[in-house]
């Protein structure tokens, strides 16, 4: 009985409750979950972190006890000074909500900020030995500084006290050719507007209509952590580690660093400092070439009065003129009365040897070498038609004796002699009976490239002591048998 009577309660109980389906259900949850908790700031460190190609940001808030799966969607992502990265303890802002799907909760996130500049330093720290160990910090990398470059390319805001402090400073020390590319120098879109500044002065050819700079300056004046944390940025370090151009970082106060520094051709403390070490001082440049010009002409004037002294000594040492040219006056002279006799001499030499050559050139003579030359053309003639004939006879021989044996190998002299040629159906020789089947075509090939074409009815192999060879009884050299 008492069995009994509970029984019934329960199912009377069952009964009296409200039926409802499961997206009623999950609406009803989500709607407790958003009114109780709309605005919450949650504070954990990101574990899982995953940006897929929609540009949503997924990632889980997590501490020692529980995990909260969290989302930015893709105009949130793109606006955060502070990209996730798993390890990264921050506090994020957003409001509570139920994904029915899969019937878990999560934080609809609407800003990230990093919970406290410990959690930044950090991950400074991580990501800078990560950089160094890719060896873009590598000194060996760097390249020096023109000495006075023509073209100067600043990377900065034109509206802030930076680009007007590094101009005031060019204009006092070397005026030079400046190019300001504008960029913002905080914020969510900093980072990728000064890489791509640093890529454009880089792309720029050397002889297009915008000249090319010689030197990069990026300047921004100080803040703090999070207004320089672009500036530390991926993206922005390793555009600066693969520039081309020499790159002065001048990025907040002394005290102020970032990685940019580090992966820079040199690093100024300040922008003023930076356009000090792009140009160097006029007026001190022209004191110098004043002062080298000074010594060169105290040089040259030392040098001449030297070689003037060594001259004057060199010249009390030498003999009078009179002196010096007295031996060759009288040598020369006596040199001039033999010449007289020597051309005298000479012309009647030369006058004997032309009476001599002209004695042998008669006209006797002349037609005496022309006839022996004409016989000696006209043997030559006659030896080399000679040899020409005897070598054209014997060449005829060897092709007479070639020919003969050619016809005597080739098959056509064979097929003269009372032979066929026997060709299958693809032109292939028949060399045995087996190699052939009843009703197979073939080509009969006798003498004068006549042939025949006829069919197999049966093939038969002759065995080798029923082959007999006769021989001729006639004597007039037809060809006998085989059989």
């Amino acid at each position: 009985m008492l069995g009994g009577s509970a029984s019934t309660n329960m199912s009377e109980m069952q009964t009296n409750l409200v039926e409802v389906s499961v997206s009623e259900l999950s609406g009803a949850i989500k709607r407790q979950i958003e009114e109780n908790f709309d605005r919450v700031r949650v504070r954990g460190e990101l574990g899982r972190v995953s940006r897929p190609g929609s540009g949503h940001l997924y990632f889980d808030l997590k501490d020692d006890k529980a995990v909260l799966a969290a989302v930015a969607w893709k105009g949130t992502a793109q606006k955060m000074s502070v990209q996730p990265e798993q390890g990264l303890e921050v506090i994020a802002t957003g409001k509570l909500t139920t994904f029915p799907g899969q019937s878990r909760y999560q934080l609809i996130v609407d800003s990230i900020e990093p919970a406290g500049e410990g959690a930044l330093m950090a991950l400074l720290e991580a990501r800078k030995k990560q950089m160094a160990a890719e060896g873009l910090f590598d000194a060996e990398a760097k390249k020096p500084l023109p000495f006075l470059p023509e073209v100067i390319g600043v990377v900065t805001s034109p509206s802030g006290a930076v680009i007007r402090d590094i101009l005031h400073r060019l204009a006092d020390r070397f005026p030079r050719h400046v190019l300001v590319w504008p960029v913002r120098v905080q914020g969510e879109t900093c980072a990728e507007e000064v890489a791509r500044a640093i890529a454009g002065f880089n792309a720029l050819p050397s002889d297009g209509p915008v000249p090319r700079p010689d030197v990069i300056i990026v300047a921004r004046g100080g803040g703090s952590l999070e207004d320089l944390w672009p500036f530390n940025e991926e993206i922005v370090v390793r555009t600066v580690a693969q520039s081309d151009i020499p790159l002065i970082s001048a990025i907040g106060h002394e005290t102020d660093t970032t990685l940019i520094d580090y992966a820079a051709d040199q690093r100024a403390p300040t922008p003023t400092a930076a356009a000090e070490l792009a140009v160097p001082v006029r007026a001190d440049l022209m004191a110098n070439m004043n002062d080298l010009k000074t010594r060169k002409m105290r040089a040259q004037n030392r040098l001449f009065e030297q070689a003037a002294s060594n001259l004057n000594g060199l010249a009390r040492g030498l003999p009078k003129l009179e002196d010096i040219l007295a031996l060759p006056r009288q040598h020369l002279d006596g040199l001039g009365q033999r010449l007289a006799f020597g051309l005298q001499a000479n012309v009647q030499h030369h006058r004997f040897a032309k009476e001599r050559i002209g004695a042998r050139l008669t006209p006797l003579a002349l037609r005496q070498r022309a006839q022996q030359s004409r016989q000696h053309v006209y043997d030559l003639e006659r030896r080399g038609q000679g040899q020409i004939k005897a070598l054209l006879e014997r060449q005829a021989v060897r092709l007479t004796a070639a020919a003969r044996e050619l016809n005597l190998l080739s098959h056509e002299s064979i097929l003269q002699r009372g032979f066929a040629l026997v060709l299958d159906a693809a032109g292939a020789p028949v060399r045995r009976a087996d190699a052939v089947q009843a009703g197979d075509l073939l080509t009969v090939q006798l003498a004068r490239q006549e042939t025949l074409k006829t069919r197999v009815e049966g093939a038969r192999p002759v065995t080798p002591n029923k082959l007999k060879r006769k021989k001729s009884t006639t004597d007039d050299g037809e060809q006998g048998t085989l059989l």
